[in-house]
């Protein structure tokens, strides 16, 4: 029996998953995937660099995790890349069901798993939100008292009566959450999807979502890797590690659990094959593999370039491809960002290794992750983005006491302080 205050219970909860099998993705998916296994040929929806798993090979995405969640409580679920963060929400959403345990729901929830998520493309934003309204039960005089609000909040009034297929991805987030925060829902869940939006936007939806337990008593389940996020909004957190719970409770604590475990890699490579993506991408390039060069272990002095090298590949012919670095510090704040002073023309199936020189002259001594952008503008200006992999992999910059140029405020959380940083193509070579 759950309590009246215990809005979510999971109880001695598994996932497993078969590797290599029919019953991962989604119908379309897996009736390719049929296809190509009675025809005995490859995969099609295998991503280029994946490895291949024995049929039946099993990987425990989740391992018998319990905790509760009260009444209005706001928790932040941390963890790298894999832990069981997506997995535990979609369990949560009932997106998909545990193999073991239990998960007990006291009210009903709204969620945003990923980009476009519980959206109709061919119906207009109205329309969905209609649609998102009747699946939680509402009337539509329940949902026509909350229509203006939700317009106006989301910030698409213009597109509003358009089909959301013409949506831009941020478009998307901004009426997703809208919906998520004004029906009548008594738990929030949000995955990272909020990093597509601006960062006006951004801090809007965490103001809200502080509003909506403070005031309604909602329950917020929230996922990021920016920790200033998570700082700002949570009352508690929840670390995960390869699908088990390391940690429950301060968030401060917490945040230091994660931070310790996540630069405990001295690694200077790092498989990008298999890492999480945003479905904002084309899949017009598959980023495979990024390594630092000439170093034993990722640690630099300020000002000493930084040499690392890209495996690539292109899946069509694009024409002036641009990459894009960002850098962030470990409470996942972006500090620099830099763009490589060169373009690429690439060819369908054509393998890349490209080499990069980052200058680190505007980095204070800290921790680093430095994440990859491919992208291509259209003819509007606008950015279409081939592949990405945030937080690709991290290094750390050391400071020589005698600098006198040493300025520690550059780690601030403040959008102004992020420095642009020269980056060099050293070459690019394919196959």
């Amino acid at each position: 029996m759950v309590s009246d205050e215990i809005m979510l219970k999971v109880e001695n909860v598994s996932k497993v998953y078969k590797l290599g099998e029919i019953g991962g993705t989604t119908l379309r998916d897996e009736l390719q995937r049929l296809g190509a296994k009675i025809r005995k040929k490859e995969d099609p929806t295998k991503k280029i660099g994946a490895k291949n798993y024995n049929k039946g090979e099993k990987f425990k995405a989740l391992d018998n995790i319990s905790f509760e969640v009260k009444k209005g409580e706001r928790i932040g679920i941390i963890g790298h890349n894999g832990a069981g963060k997506s997995t535990l929400l979609k369990l949560i959403s009932r997106v998909t069901g545990p193999t073991e345990g239990q998960i007990y729901l006291n009210g009903r929830v709204a969620s945003m798993l990923e980009v476009g998520t519980g959206f109709h493309p061919e119906l207009t934003g109205r329309e969905n939100v209609y649609m998102n309204g009747a699946i939680l039960g509402m009337t539509k005089k329940e949902i026509d008292a909350k229509m203006e609000d939700i317009i106006e909040f989301s910030e698409v009034r213009q597109f509003i009566d358009t089909p959301v297929k013409r949506y831009s991805s941020g478009m998307y987030v901004k009426l997703a959450f809208s919906v998520a925060a004004h029906l009548d829902s008594e738990i929030m869940i949000m995955d990272e999807v909020l990093a597509v939006g601006d960062m006006n936007f951004q801090n809007k939806c965490l103001t809200k979502m502080r509003e909506v337990s403070e005031q309604d008593s909602k329950t917020i389940l929230y996922v990021s890797h920016n920790m200033n996020t998570i700082r700002k909004l949570c009352n508690k957190v929840i670390v995960l590690d390869h699908g088990a719970i390391v940690f429950e409770g301060d968030v401060d604590e917490g945040i230091g659990i994660y931070m310790t475990s996540r630069f405990s890699n001295k690694s200077i490579s790092a498989d990008l094959s298999n890492r999480e993506r945003l479905k904002i991408f084309t899949q017009q390039i598959n980023l495979i593999h990024i390594e630092f060069l000439d170093v034993e272990t990722p640690v630099y002095k300020r000002k000493e370039v930084i040499k690392f090298g890209i495996d690539w590949i292109s899946l069509a012919n694009v024409k002036s491809v641009r990459i894009r670095f960002f850098i962030r510090n470990q409470l996942g704040n972006t500090i620099a960002t830099s763009f490589l002073d060169s373009t690429l023309n690439i060819r369908n199936n054509e393998k890349h290794y490209t080499v990069i020189n980052l200058d680190t002259s505007n980095l204070s001594g800290d921790m680093y992750y430095l994440s990859v952008t491919l992208f291509v503008k259209d003819n509007n200006g606008n950015v279409i983005f081939l592949d990405s992999v945030l937080d690709a992999i991290g290094f750390k910059v050391v400071e020589d006491p005698s600098d006198e140029e040493y300025i520690s405020s550059w780690n601030n959380d403040v959008w102004s302080n992020v420095h642009y940083q020269k980056a060099v193509l050293v070459e690019d070579r394919t196959e």
